[in-house]
């Protein structure tokens, strides 16, 4: 501030004597030299004087501005001070904490080593209590062993033994107590809607075979089917894809072949040759041909009639054409198309008594062995098959689900899984409605009674009721009561991994006590 003061003093003198001089100039110029220099002084002592003044009014200024200046920093000067103070009070007080919590924290310290040390002596203690302990139950084991006569593992293995057994016992008896109860549950009701399902369901039964039979008007007609050195005959095996079989068999001729379509296309063509009476290899193309188109038309129209007679709608066009097929596809002499629909009904009327959707029940037993009309064509199961197709043409999750579960090729999910594999085994355990040959019926029966008997403590088995049960006689001292529950469910188990067969196998398990005493004379 004085800085500028006194700049501003020396530039105004500058300025002054610059005037002065230009004055001092021109007067010379007009003036005489003495007049000229009398202005001169008296201009300079003006100057000098104006200077003075504005050189104490500077001074005064500056003064003045110091001492403002001072007072601010004297003000701010004494509240950092009372900051600074403050701020001195507050890190005493921090500090005399931190000298309060270090004070704890060598007593915590002090106490922490104390109980340590407590501790090392507990488990030194221990140790040495561990060590005693040992060394008296390793005698206590040897003196047991020597009175026993048994060692450890012998001992560990005999009481292992008694409580498995006895788990088991307890297992059993659980078992028996669960079934009962939930048979005391469930038994009733599920009679009363199987009967019910059974009762509104009258089903027709027609036996068919995987060969069909064609019947002609006389012997004669075997020679012009044959042909000229046997070439009607292979055109008509050519253009059909099934074998015909002649033998002695008066009047018939045999057609014999996998794919049951084709052999209804056979045996149509066949008939229509012998009744027009022209047999040749062009004309049994033609006519071969004519009856293919007329067994696709009886395969649709068999399809759609099924659907609509259950009123199952919105199936696939394709899916009804692989439905038809079902209409010339057996199962242990069983149509198929008839068993889906059967299965269909039963599914819905059993949905009905339990409150649930019939049509989405229905539709389930109407396509749960589709996969059978193509598991001459397709490897694998026809459960698997089926839902593939199924899924392929835009049926639901709940329905490729129970097509696929009706054999537990999946496991079961939900109730419908469960109704559709009850109403089908249904249908095909009701009496009359499948055969099977004599040899498989034998073996089955063989089977059935040799895996019963593999079974520890049971003396004879008989299978009766064309084989939906055995019945397995029992060592009454091997096999008590309880067991005796298990038993029967592990046949059970036994049965459905080892054989296939239609419906259900019922296992009786029979435990007799007998007390035989004779009279003396």
């Amino acid at each position: 501030m004085e800085f500028t003061i006194v700049l501003s003093f020396i530039i105004v003198i500058l300025i002054g004597v610059l005037v002065a001089g230009f004055f001092v100039f021109k007067k010379k110029l007009n003036q005489n030299t003495l007049d000229i220099e009398e202005e001169q002084k008296h201009i300079i002592s003006e100057a000098k004087n104006k200077a003075a003044t504005l050189l104490k009014e500077a001074q005064l200024e500056a003064k003045s501005r110091l001492l403002e200046m001072k007072s601010v920093f004297d003000a701010e000067t004494e509240e950092t001070r009372a900051e600074l103070k403050n701020e001195d009070k507050r890190l005493l007080k921090k500090r005399e904490k931190l000298d309060s919590h270090e004070d704890q924290l060598a007593k915590r310290d002090q106490v922490l080593q104390n109980k340590e040390r407590d501790a090392q002596k507990n488990l030194d203690s221990a140790v040495k209590s561990r060590e005693k302990y040992e060394l008296l139950l390793e005698e206590t084991k040897k003196e047991l062993e020597k009175v026993s006569g048994l060692t450890l593992d012998e001992a560990k293995e005999l009481l292992l033994k008694a409580m498995k057994e006895e788990a088991r016992h307890e297992g059993a008896k659980l078992v028996k107590k669960i079934t009962s109860e939930a048979k005391e549950n469930a038994d009733k009701e599920a009679k009363k809607i199987i009967s019910t399902a059974i009762q509104r369901y009258a089903g027709d039964y027609v036996a068919e075979r995987t060969v069909s039979v064609v019947h002609l008007p006389g012997d004669e007609m075997k020679g012009r089917i044959i042909g000229r050195e046997g070439r009607n005959i292979r055109a008509l095996e050519a253009a059909t894809g099934i074998d015909l079989i002649i033998d002695d068999t008066p009047e018939a001729v045999i057609l014999s072949g996998f794919n049951p379509v084709r052999r209804e296309v056979a045996r149509l063509s066949l008939e229509k040759l012998i009744s027009d009476g022209r047999i040749h290899p062009a004309r049994i193309e033609d006519v071969v041909e004519r009856a293919t188109e007329e067994v696709d038309q009886a395969i649709k129209e068999a399809g759609e009639q099924a659907a609509f007679d259950l009123g199952v709608h919105g199936i696939d066009s394709e899916l009804i054409k692989v439905l038809g097929k079902l209409k010339f596809r057996t199962s242990y002499a069983q149509n198929v198309l008839q068993h889906s629909v059967e299965v269909a009904f039963l599914s819905g009327t059993i949905a009905a008594e339990l409150g649930l959707n019939i049509k989405l029940a229905k539709r389930m037993g109407l396509l749960h062995d589709i996969g059978k009309a193509v598991d001459y064509e397709v490897d694998g199961a026809h459960a698997i098959i089926g839902a593939k197709l199924a899924k392929k043409y835009g049926e639901s999750d709940q329905v490729v689900h129970a097509i696929a579960a009706h054999h537990e090729d999946q496991l079961p999910e939900s109730v419908y899984d469960f109704i559709v594999q009850s109403a089908d085994a249904l249908s095909g355990a009701r009496p009359g409605a499948r055969k099977e040959s004599l040899e498989n019926y034998i073996k089955r029966l063989e089977d059935l009674e040799n895996i019963a008997n593999a079974f520890d403590g049971v003396v004879n088995t008989y299978a009766i009721q064309a084989g939906r049960e055995i019945r397995v006689i029992t060592e009454s001292e091997k096999v008590n009561d309880d067991t005796a529950v298990l038993l029967s469910r592990d046949i059970a188990r036994q049965i459905e991994e080892n054989l296939t067969f239609p419906g259900q196998v019922k296992v009786v398990v029979i435990r007799e006590t007998r007390a035989v005493e004779y009279t003396k004379k």
